[in-house]
């Protein structure tokens, strides 16, 4: 059975956030506070790049808004962006914020994911 990673963004889910997000992106990058949209995504989608490593990763994947991760787990005080792996029903905290945080490109967010996936 595959494992399943779930990819939490700082940020909520909707067209007017996606269209303030987008809009905060081009005009404030410096202040963007969800490092994990801003490295796989462009300003009008997910990167090519980021959909042919995604494509390559042996697992099952659920990408998922601040508030998506509050109505169907009740988690509400994790530090965000965050990937878990699941459990059942039960997210377990795998990569932190301040990993992904400290990620400046798509290839060191690909080499995080692959060498934790390794160890």
């Amino acid at each position: 059975m595959k494992p399943t990673i779930v990819f939490v963004y700082n940020a909520d889910s909707g067209l007017f956030n996606t269209l303030t997000d987008i809009a905060h992106k081009v005009f404030a990058p410096q202040t963007y506070e969800c490092n994990l949209c801003a490295i796989t995504y462009g300003n009008f989608g997910m990167r090519d790049e980021w959909k042919e490593f995604l494509a390559s990763v042996d697992a099952d994947l659920e990408f998922l808004h601040r508030d998506e991760l509050a109505a169907r787990y009740g988690i509400t005080a994790a530090e965000l962006p965050a990937i878990f792996r699941k459990d059942g029903e039960i997210l377990i905290p795998w990569i932190t914020a301040a990993e992904i945080n400290a990620c400046g490109s798509i290839h060191e967010l690909k080499s995080l994911i692959t060498g934790k996936s390794a160890g």
